[in-house]
């Protein structure tokens, strides 16, 4: 049926276009071959100059529109295709549309009497229906097993002739001005709708049955198999969905990480991990303290030591009190208050740095250190720094306010003086700190019995972590500036976990 339905257009007058490259092309079909896809015109013209050659054959693949601009009458099937378009002049028309919507007739009035002029007739046709190519076109391929399938030409053509016995509007021609009949017109007509439009059949359009016929499955095999056989998909997405990264993720193959890079000497019987999931290891008192001291040696001081522990602590503190939202000058009238309990040791030096810097940026501070005759050096160098600024150190608890703060830093135990548990001063400051509703944030917390007088929400490990019980709250590592070499000296390999931060969280391994 295609092969005779392409033959009938050869001699017809046809433009082709082929893109901006190659141009447009005009000219009579000479032939068409299904088997190498090809079509043939003779007297070519090309963007409208006529070719030197007399016969020009183009593949289908290199034709993007195809247009038919006269047909032959001796030629036209119109059992097998119909045109769409006909040419019109500049005399006065009036339009009307098939039942279909699909083509459309134009009548011409006649004015001068004599009988309607033969118009010269154009269609449009697709490349398809001259030349098929399933395995070029997959889409159209499809296409057309679903048309064949689906073509209720008996139902149609029912369903045309009960529509116009009752409108009567496709029968009734528009009278002419000069008197002339229907007649003419109406065979116009038949020859423009084709033949078998009056015939009334019985029997309805079988749509589930044609649907049956049409193997949906084989077809798209086929056209899956072409596809991956020409490395190309035309439809549907990829089998395999592309990998997604977060923000924080490397998109490029690494090494392996290890996890475990800090080692101890000695298993002190707890181990936490960070966020990334590094394993940072606990050690015991009697080590840290050594690992200090070797740090001191090398030359950290304990001026140095104090400076960054204070500054670490006051970072993670700014941080629990709001940070940006809290302190800003929009908020002056919010300034937050803290609590500040610290004995006469270097923890409580460590704390009074820390108070420093809180005043530093606006925080309200206030300082509670017991009097003594005699402080250590660290002690009263920090407290000459932080009397230059404008917050309060009391000696009492009296002094203390009564309601809430926004937060209580605990500095007052310590390892070396286990005594001072047992001062009137502890006890009133540790039975204040209770009372208060305010959070706690222990510095630097002493492991063992001396730990669970003050229950905090936060405790700040300095260098690497005790193994601090429950009372401690959450814990977090702050990184003072010890050396690496200094670690491996004491026994420790050491690979510094925190990153491009100073202050860590630890989580229970």
């Amino acid at each position: 049926m295609l092969y005779r339905m392409a033959v009938n257009w050869i001699g017809s007058l046809v433009s082709i276009n082929c893109g901006e490259t190659l141009g447009v092309y005009q000219g009579k079909i000479s032939a068409v071959d299904q088997t190498s896809q090809t079509i043939s015109l003779t007297q070519p013209f090309r963007n409208g100059v006529k070719c030197s050659v007399p016969e020009l054959t183009f593949s289908a693949i290199d034709i993007k529109d195809l247009k038919i601009l006269d047909i032959p009458h001796t030629q036209i099937n119109t059992g097998l295709v119909q045109p769409s378009v006909f040419a019109s002049t500049s005399l006065p028309h009036s339009t009307y549309s098939s039942p279909n919507g699909a083509s459309k007739g134009i009548k011409k009035l006649n004015t001068s009497g004599s009988a309607p002029q033969t118009i010269p007739r154009r269609a449009e046709l697709k490349v398809q229906d001259l030349v098929t190519s399933p395995q070029q076109h997959s889409k159209s391929y499809v296409d057309r097993h679903i048309d064949s399938a689906l073509t209720p030409s008996k139902a149609f053509r029912r369903r045309h002739n009960s529509w116009s016995s009752s409108s009567k509007i496709p029968n009734q021609a528009t009278p002419k001005k000069n008197g002339v009949k229907n007649g003419p017109m109406k065979s116009k007509d038949d020859e423009c709708f084709g033949d078998g439009i009056e015939v009334i059949l019985d029997t309805d359009f079988d749509f589930e049955g044609n649907l049956a016929l049409f193997d949906k499955a084989a077809v798209f095999e086929e056209i899956d198999t072409f596809e991956r056989r020409n490395g190309t998909r035309s439809r549907g997405t990829p089998n395999e969905k592309p990998a997604r990264y977060r923000h924080d993720e490397n998109i490029l193959e690494s090494e392996p990480i290890v996890y475990r890079q800090i080692t101890v000497p000695q298993h002190s019987g707890k181990e936490y991990c960070t966020d990334s999931g590094l394993v940072v290891p606990s050690i015991s008192y009697d080590l840290h303290k050594k690992l200090l001291a070797t740090a001191e040696r090398h030359g950290l001081s304990l001026e140095r030591r104090l400076e960054m522990a204070g500054v670490c602590a006051s970072q993670m503190t700014l941080t629990l009190l709001g940070g940006p939202n809290r302190l800003n000058p929009k908020n002056v009238h919010q300034r937050p208050t803290v609590a500040l309990l610290c004995g006469p040791h270097v923890k409580g030096a460590q704390g009074i740095s820390c108070g420093r810097h809180l005043a530093n940026h606006q925080v309200q501070v206030i300082l509670f250190l017991p009097n003594f005759v005699k402080m250590l050096e660290c002690i009263t160098t920090e407290l000459q720094l932080f009397s230059k600024t404008e917050s309060k150190q009391v000696a009492s608890v009296k002094d203390l306010p009564d309601t809430p703060v926004d937060l209580v830093i605990n500095c007052l135990d310590c390892h070396e003086n286990p005594f001072l548990r047992e001062q009137p001063w502890y006890r009133a400051a540790v039975e204040w700190a209770n009372q208060n509703r305010a959070p706690v944030l222990s510095i630097d917390p002493p492991v063992g019995e001396l730990e669970h007088v003050i229950d905090a929400k936060w405790s700040l490990a300095v260098g690497l972590p005790l193994p601090l019980g429950e009372s401690a709250g959450r814990v977090y590592l702050c990184d003072i500036g010890i050396p690496k070499k200094v670690f491996q000296e004491v026994g420790i390999s050491y690979h510094s976990p925190f990153g491009c931060k100073f202050v860590i969280p630890l989580h229970c391994a």
